[in-house]
């Protein structure tokens, strides 16, 4: 039986006001068994996969051909979707034939072979050139560098760049921006019959001046709130542990957000984040916390997802060259920890085919199964290896060759596998926490059960909490200065609590 991760006691000593959880005892929980293996594939959509009908036939043979089972799809590259039916406008990429779905089509072609679509978005990009989306409505014309005050979403880095490499952010911390990514998911979700939807670039962004240091975030909206919600004055330095905290806090709000809308729109649904593996593993929790960039510098506590039941799969983006010792070595060192920090969820072991030769990627699969994970997924289709990445062979010559190798006698995927739903026993509660005044983000909502303190955890920058993983029973719900909320929460769904009303 594994332990279940109640506790985290860095988080708790670094700032009690954004603890996750309480100090209770922990109690064994057996973790559920994984629903098959999962045999993945990233299907980007930066050139050949995705836009029309002949591309998505010929991705669903070779997925099928590759003992793949699940695709997750980009379907939101930047601000936009290839889809008709969604927040984001419908993408202006050319290749996709006027009035084509390319999300329902694939859709339609993968489930009649088995083959789930887990609808990949990225999350805080929404534009990458000079000049504006066509679309008047898309989010960067609307809330982009032209809007004014509170109407501005855009993320700022402490020297006051709006813009990282060639993109453009939104800033998690603002919490209409917030309110928007979410939206960003939930509209997939409600109209298409997709198995799941991936996270990725939920994070705060690289290009940090100073380097090294975590210097994004600076939206005079979350500057604001971060100072109302912690009585802190002026503008904090980059490495500013308490800000750098706050900022990490603001992108689980999010995770958390959309995973608990998500699931009371469709139970069964697998929500899931491509999450940061930059350099060598951690071989602890701790080393975790203090060591990696992922935490430190881009403030991605992916850790805190899985324990905490924001996820239910953990894909690693694990890009490193199997042909490089010191890369093959954080290869395993990565997949170690994402196996210890699973908690009771999924985790997944991404590999980088298009770094590596068809031989390395076969070892890395094997690898993956070896370490105990729940699966593999390879990135990307249009790029199977390193030679097409570099632009000495196509994808279409080498994907009948990597899929011989994956599946042929005596190789990883050699047996077919199968990837099932979520394990049953979803049990959570959303609420929100109004007040007549002060701020409503960073306000502490505790969970108590049989009389003791269970968890504890804090609110957005709308008043939004949640709890994933906790007891049967009944619960209590209590805040400072609205009185306590008691009710028992169902087995399977999401269940709804009263407001928690400040006066």
């Amino acid at each position: 039986m594994r332990k279940f991760w109640l506790l985290l006691t860095a988080t708790l000593s670094l700032s009690p006001a954004l603890a996750q959880s309480a100090a209770a005892p922990s109690r064994p929980e057996v973790r559920n068994p994984a629903p098959g293996e999962l045999r993945g594939l990233w299907v980007d959509a930066f050139g050949p996969g995705l836009r029309t009908p002949q591309e998505i036939d010929r991705l669903v043979a070779d997925a099928r051909a590759m003992g793949v089972n699940v695709l997750f799809a980009q379907v939101g590259r930047r601000g936009d979707c290839y889809c008709n039916n969604a927040a984001m406008p419908r993408t202006e990429d050319p290749a996709v034939p006027a009035g084509f779905d390319p999300l329902q089509d694939l859709i339609t072609k993968a489930h009649a072979q088995g083959i789930q679509v887990h609808a990949w978005i990225i999350t805080t990009a929404i534009w990458n050139r000079l000049e504006a989306p066509k679309d008047p409505a898309h989010v960067f014309n609307t809330h982009g560098p032209s809007a004014q005050g509170s109407d501005n979403w855009l993320m700022v880095r402490h020297d006051g760049a709006t813009r990282g490499g060639a993109d453009y952010y939104l800033d998690p911390g603002h919490p209409q921006a917030a309110a928007y990514i979410r939206e960003m998911y939930l509209s997939v979700v409600r109209n298409y019959d997709v198995d799941g939807i991936q996270f990725d670039r939920v994070r705060y962004p690289d290009q940090n001046e100073p380097a090294g240091q975590a210097s994004w975030g600076y939206n005079p909206v979350a500057l604001e709130r971060y100072r109302a919600e912690t009585g802190a004055s002026g503008i904090p330095a980059p490495n500013d542990e308490r800000w750098k905290a706050w900022r990490r806090q603001q992108v689980t709000h999010l995770v958390r957000s959309v995973y608990l809308e998500a699931k009371a729109l469709k139970p069964n649904l697998w929500v899931s984040a491509a999450t940061i593996t930059y350099g060598e593993g951690p071989a602890t929790l701790r080393d975790f916390r203090t060591k990696t960039r992922t935490y430190n510098e881009v403030l991605q506590d992916w850790e805190s997802w899985t324990r905490l039941g924001y996820l239910d799969l953990n894909v690693m983006m694990n890009y490193k060259r199997d042909f490089v010792p010191a890369q093959a070595s954080w290869f395993d060192q990565w997949n170690a920890f994402g196996r210890l920090a699973r908690g009771p969820r999924y985790v997944v072991s991404g590999a980088a085919i298009y770094l590596n030769d068809q031989a390395s990627s076969v070892n890395q699969a094997r690898k993956a199964q070896e370490a105990g994970l729940d699966g593999w997924a390879g990135y990307s289709y249009r790029t199977p290896d390193a030679d097409v990445n570099a632009q000495k062979r196509t994808y279409l010559e080498v994907l009948p060759e990597l899929a011989g190798k994956l599946t042929g006698p005596g190789a990883p995927f050699a047996q077919t596998a199968s990837w099932g739903q979520p394990s049953r026993g979803l049990h959570a509660i959303r609420g929100r926490v109004t007040a007549q005044r002060g701020p409503l983000g960073g306000r502490s909502v505790e969970l108590w059960t049989g009389g003791r303190l269970f968890a504890r955890t804090q609110t957005d920058g709308e008043g939004r909490y949640g709890f994933v993983i906790f007891p049967l029973g009944e619960v209590e719900l209590r805040t400072e200065g609205a009185a306590p909320l008691r009710l028992t929460p169902a087995l399977g769904r999401v269940n709804d609590a009263p407001e928690l009303s400040i006066p």
